[in-house]
């Protein structure tokens, strides 16, 4: 391999609705039809095994999808996490006998999920509007639609720590990784044939560095947790890896290698944060100061070095940083920014400061100033400019789906705003 395998797969934007342009053949008896989320199905002598479901709006078109190349009953459905882009259209493949296979902390998760609904809907979907909206222009999309309805299933099948089962002459083996991006991921494992469905234990982008906590809003994910589920799926020593979003990895060394140096990159920001903190260094000095080796370079498509160190610090000792006591109490910082500007002689004089940030390429220190010149007023032509030309710098530099899509959200706002 002479270069890693992100670097060969700029896909980190590639999140679009299921399609049937985008079904696939794997080998002889799996099929991979990608979406929000992946879905697979596996066709056995004995009725098929489908992994994950998409959303309830892919679920018409996936069925159309799999009923096309294998009619055969579904005696299976396994859920590798309890996301709603996983779950939601387990009802339209169920049927008298079918099993749906999870962790036993799939039910928590997707309570967990139910509540937050509103919360998370409002605050994802800047995120994905676009594939959201594609769906809706789609034309199979729109013909199947009737039959859609976003699912909430409840397991049938559950375990702890490990389970299988055999369908036909293929054997399942069932393994929990916590690591993942949900307390009920899990992992599939098709012995006879060296093939492992990891979900997103590797986050959405395989070989980038894991998403700690996502900045819509979630739970954080334990970075060492993170390390020991990659290191369940290298003992099992996979030829192939079929993962939650993209295309197959194919052969050992490949595989090896990739997991090798995402877990090696994770331990190592671990390690950084805890020996920082242990020094009394600031949260804010180790996002800046802390960079991997070159040794473990990994793509940041997904999530970020400095926001998974902020993460692990966080996971460890919570939003308290002891910085100021200010922290400690319900009002914001925001809230006195008008009267800085107030003292500053009106938002002009902190804009044209801003704007001198931006000019050094201080992007960041330029959108703290403008937030500030724009709480005394929240039409000032150059603050708006200034704070408009902060983000487009930070986009413009962006290779992180998160982040380019919160930046292309404000560039909107502010765009209108301007306007």
């Amino acid at each position: 391999m002479s270069q890693p395998l992100y670097k060969s797969r700029p896909d980190a934007f590639d999140i679009a609705p299921a399609r049937k342009d985008r079904a696939r053949v794997v080998n002889e008896f799996i099929h991979l039809s990608e979406g929000l989320s992946n879905s697979y199905l596996i066709s056995t002598s004995e009725g098929r095994i489908v992994v994950n479901t998409g959303m309830g709006f892919e679920g018409p078109i996936r069925k159309e999808i799999y009923d096309s190349v294998d009619p055969s009953p579904t005696r299976y459905i396994i859920l590798t996490q309890g996301h709603v882009d996983h779950v939601g259209g387990v009802d339209l493949f169920f049927e008298d006998g079918t099993e749906v296979v999870a962790h036993a902390n799939n039910g928590e998760h997707q309570a967990y999920d139910a509540r937050l609904q509103p919360f998370r809907t409002a605050r994802s979907y800047f995120a994905f509007a676009e594939a959201i909206d594609a769906a809706g222009r789609d034309p199979d999309m729109r013909r199947l639609s009737g039959a859609a309805r976003q699912s909430t299933p409840t397991p049938t099948r559950i375990f702890e720590d490990r389970d299988s089962f055999r369908l036909g002459d293929l054997e399942v083996e069932l393994f929990w990784t916590p690591g993942g991006e949900t307390r009920d991921s899990l992992i599939i494992w098709l012995p006879q044939h060296r093939i492992c469905f990891t979900g997103n234990l590797f986050s959405a982008l395989f070989g980038h560095i894991p998403n700690l906590v996502t900045i819509r809003g979630d739970r954080y994910r334990d970075a060492l947790e993170f390390v020991a589920s990659a290191d369940r799926v290298l003992a099992l020593e996979p030829e192939l890896l079929l993962v939650g979003h993209g295309g197959p990895v194919e052969g050992t060394a490949l595989i090896r290698s990739e997991i090798e140096r995402v877990r090696d990159a994770t331990q190592y920001l671990h390690d950084e944060v805890v020996r920082g903190m242990n020094e009394q260094r600031t949260v804010h000095e180790l996002m800046r100061d802390i960079r991997l080796p070159p040794e473990l370079e990994v793509g940041e498509g997904y999530g970020k070095v400095s926001w998974d160190v902020r993460a692990i610090w966080e996971h460890y000792a919570g939003w308290f940083y002891q910085a100021s006591t200010t922290e400690l109490y319900d009002l914001s910082p925001r809230a006195v920014h008008g009267d800085l500007a107030e003292l500053a002689g009106g938002p002009g004089p902190i804009a044209v400061r801003a704007r001198e940030r931006l000019e050094s390429g201080d992007a960041v220190g330029a959108l703290h100033l403008a937030e500030v010149a724009l709480a005394a007023d929240d039409s000032h032509r150059e603050a708006l400019d200034v704070s408009l030309g902060a983000h487009r710098a930070l986009e413009g530099a962006s290779v992180n789906f998160w982040e380019t899509k919160w930046l292309r959200h404000r560039i909107a706002e502010l765009e209108k705003k301007r306007a």
